[in-house]
């Protein structure tokens, strides 16, 4: 966590030298959470010798067991973890109701909006970082409307929530 708060001092520093927006202020909501979690997904690695980042194009999970899969690439496994960034404390969505391990990185940060708004950058804080095994009952199907352009998804629902909040790995909600 300490390295991706120093990869953003670094790229906002750099941006701000160039009188550019800071990075969670450019990037839609939805990529920069995603770029959390893939940040994530390439650092846990390096201080977790027994997982390695699953280098399947959107392959699931996103960590897999080092050496169990081929050339550490799996489509879908049945042993990982799958890691998400958020900026919320509720509403994590996958896209599928699966058995899995999940870990979300709740965050707090500037927004694209904000500028409209006329709010003030804030730093980029991370708030909790929440991890358990789920299985499909611990997901709530969303579907979509008919006229709906969005992502079909699945939600994790409150309990799985709750549950994996009392098993947090990190906790600052003040």
């Amino acid at each position: 966590m300490q390295e991706f708060l120093d990869f953003l001092a670094f790229v906002n520093t750099q941006l701000n030298g160039r009188g550019t927006q800071r990075l969670e202020s450019i990037l839609m909501q939805a990529n920069f959470s995603s770029m959390v979690g893939e940040y994530m997904k390439a650092s846990i690695p390096k201080y977790c010798p027994t997982l390695a980042a699953n280098r399947y194009h959107n392959g699931h999970p996103d960590l897999i067991p080092i050496g169990r899969f081929e050339r550490d690439m799996a489509q879908h496994a049945d042993a990982g973890i799958e890691v998400k960034g958020s900026r919320y404390v509720t509403g994590w969505q996958g896209h599928n109701e699966e058995d899995t391990y999940l870990m979300v990185f709740c965050f707090d940060s500037s927004r694209p909006v904000d500028t409209i708004e006329e709010i003030l950058p804030k730093p980029f804080k991370f708030l909790l970082v929440a991890a358990g095994e789920l299985v499909k009952v611990d997901w709530r199907f969303s579907g979509r409307s008919a006229t709906s352009r969005r992502t079909i998804t699945a939600s994790v629902t409150t309990e799985a929530r709750d549950r994996m909040i009392a098993n947090a790995v990190y906790r600052d909600l003040d």
